[in-house]
């Protein structure tokens, strides 16, 4: 994987940042425009390979000061031309190399914010549950949890753990606190509805619930997989496996939990109503608590890999 950099730099440091970028040889195509940026620096352009990103990152945070700007990261999704690392050559499995953490991170930052869209999102995809629940279609489940939008908050939890920043764990915990508040609001409400206007599907009512007997009844087996659907979220973000992260969304049970909640209480059914609450309050602690033991423990395993630090580089993570 390659990542284009931007950056401005103060007039002073321009050099400096150069010379630091050419003694590394998983940097390529630097590109320097004096005095184009505003209010006044220059702006710099580099491609970086990821074997090398954390260390470039690091050399960037080190000589940024008060008067430089953002840095900006893209990923280059294909260069044509480029030789292929020889870290990768050998061998049936390939030799990985470190995610770039300051990429990582700024993308488990960027999707951790709770706009309206945020709680809405969450109530839609309660009340999608709430009709598969109704309706016994395990379909309709599937497609409530990919809707869900609380794994973002769920991991910028994680990631304020693991940085020990209680700003984002804070925000995090009280977003997921009152988006689940909401939506299981809203589903009782639904779920009211439907019952006194007499629309409840015929096996529902008659305790025909096999949807709702596997959300409200957490186990050994609810645990095993929200540890598993843990492992496997910090892993694709970490190495940006957008399709692994989709099975995540549709292995934990959150938001079906939450809508069977709201319908059990519509119901009068006390017994299902609190076995979803522990099915809900068992995913959410155990997603927080993998991801942050995932992210901490990658940070470790690849420190550890990591055959040493050039000459003036600062390590990152």
């Amino acid at each position: 994987m390659t990542f284009h950099v931007r950056v401005v730099s103060p007039p002073d440091l321009t050099e400096q940042l150069v010379d630091a970028l050419a003694a590394d040889s998983g940097v390529v195509n630097v590109v320097v425009i004096a005095g184009s940026a505003r209010p006044d620096g220059d702006a710099v352009q580099f491609d970086v390979l990821a074997r090398s990103a954390n260390s470039v990152l690091g050399q960037l945070r080190a000589l940024r000061d008060d008067r430089s700007g953002t840095i900006a990261i893209t990923s280059v999704d294909a260069v044509i031309g480029e030789e292929p690392d020889r870290a990768t050559k050998f061998g049936l499995v390939q030799r990985d190399t470190s995610p770039a953490w300051d990429v990582v991170e700024a993308g488990i930052r960027a999707n951790a914010v709770y706009p309206p869209s945020f709680y809405a999102l969450l109530a839609i995809a309660a009340l999608i549950g709430a009709v598969g629940i109704l309706t016994n279609s395990q379909i309709l489940i599937v497609g409530a949890m990919v809707v869900g939008p609380e794994y973002n908050a769920i991991m910028g939890v994680a990631l304020g753990i693991d940085q020990r920043d209680r700003r984002p764990v804070v925000r995090g915990i009280a977003a997921l606190i009152a988006g689940f508040s909401a939506a299981i609001i809203i589903t009782l409400a639904f779920g009211l509805a439907i019952r006194w206007s007499g629309h409840t599907p015929a096996p529902f009512e008659l305790g025909v619930r096999p949807v709702s007997g596997l959300i409200n009844d957490p186990n050994l087996f609810s645990l095993v997989v929200a540890v598993l659907a843990g492992i496997v979220g910090v892993v694709s973000l970490t190495e940006s496996r957008a399709n692994a992260l989709i099975g995540v969304f549709i292995s934990v049970t959150t938001i079906p939990a939450a809508a069977d909640i709201g319908l059990s209480i519509a119901y009068a059914s006390w017994a299902e109503a609190r076995g979803s609450a522990f099915q809900l309050l068992l995913n959410v602690t155990v997603l927080v608590v993998v991801g942050a033991l995932g992210l901490r423990l990658q940070r470790i395993i690849w420190r550890a890999r990591r055959p040493g630090t050039p000459s003036g580089v600062i390590p990152s993570g």
